[in-house]
């Protein structure tokens, strides 16, 4: 009987009560006439005080479930009340369960609809920087693996300072890294997109040469 009144979610305890004696008697295991327990045998039974039993019974009787006579005692009055009880209380429960679980869905909704918002920002900033390289002159350089560049950053091979060009991007492993900055360290095979003017394409190659 304990085990039943271990969950918290559940209403005050005294209705917890009532609604496992309405459960046992619409299931027939108490049979419509019979005598229930007194309060003191209850109490032990499911651990209580006699008042919460007392309160139990007080809401059995207004449910028209049972009836509480000071001479006969505590009688079992509609199995057909008992049912409507619990059907009525287990509808009760699915709506709070809804109601549960409509908030974890919009609550999931909102943390999506962020990390939408998110990538839509990072595919406009992809594009933004992406029409402003291509409004330059724009090469790509592979990066061959005896290159002097190898194991270097962008700052350490004096890119621009020697080619008059700027690495806007390197291509690696198929993934694209945009805007490097200066201490970007150079990899075998690395594809690097430059910009700058006309004359950048001979000063780059000389840089990356074998």
């Amino acid at each position: 009987m304990t085990d039943f009144l271990k969950n918290k979610s559940q209403p005050p305890v005294y209705s917890q009560i009532a609604l496992d004696i309405a459960i046992r008697i619409a299931r027939g295991d108490i049979k419509e006439n019979a005598k229930i327990s007194g309060r003191s045998v209850m109490s032990s039974q499911y651990n209580v005080s006699p008042e919460t039993i007392r309160r139990s019974y007080q809401l059995l009787e207004d449910m028209e479930i049972i009836t509480v006579s000071p001479g006969s005692g505590t009688v079992v009055k509609s199995r057909e009340n008992a049912s409507k009880y619990v059907e009525r209380f287990n509808i009760g429960k699915d709506f709070r369960s809804l109601k549960h679980e409509l908030k974890d869905l919009m609550k999931d909704r909102d943390e999506l609809n962020q990390k939408i918002i998110e990538v839509i920002d990072q595919i406009f900033d992809i594009n933004e920087r992406y029409k402003n390289i291509n409004t330059l002159h724009t090469l790509e350089f592979e990066i061959p693996e005896s290159s002097s560049i190898v194991d270097k950053s962008v700052n350490e091979t004096n890119f621009w300072q020697n080619t008059g060009a700027t690495v806007v991007a390197v291509k690696r492993d198929q993934k694209t890294i945009l805007s490097p900055g200066p201490y970007f360290v150079f990899a075998p095979n690395d594809i690097i997109v430059v910009t700058g003017d006309a004359d950048i394409l001979p000063r780059i190659e000389a840089l990356i040469k074998e």
